[in-house]
């Protein structure tokens, strides 16, 4: 599934003339999978323009949902892009594979994980 931005050039045809899916979507907006995960997401300069019109706490969490545990998500975009991103995923427990920046382009790939809490925690005031 290709997934084109609506405020980035329209390259849809191109898409389906190579007999491929795809679709306009505003990554400011949640973005219906049900059913479906994806095992790979791919964003070639697509946070930095995100950032003009909404946050990229909210798009990083629509990320994480898309993406199935274990999963690729690599990241072209400028290097103070993907230093914020960087410490999204962090926070997200991923598993950060490559990091690779020349001048003030970068690249981040990354795995999802499947972590989960070591620690159980028993709120006694839920308790009662």
């Amino acid at each position: 599934m290709n997934v084109v931005p609506i405020d980035s050039p329209d390259t849809l045809p191109i898409i389906y003339e190579r007999g491929l899916f795809g679709m306009y979507h505003d990554w400011c907006e949640s973005f219906n999978t049900y059913p479906r995960t994806y095992d790979l997401l791919h964003a070639d300069h697509l946070f930095s323009n995100l950032k003009k019109r909404c946050k990229l706490a909210s798009v990083m969490a629509e990320v994480d949902r898309i993406l199935r545990p274990e999963g690729e998500f690599i990241v072209r975009d400028n290097v103070e892009t993907i230093a914020e991103i960087e410490s999204m995923v962090k926070s997200l427990q991923w598993e950060i594979r490559l990091t690779y920046s020349q001048g003030k382009e970068g690249l981040l790939c990354l795995q999802k994980t499947m972590w989960r809490p070591e620690a159980v925690e028993t709120i006694t005031s839920a308790i009662i």
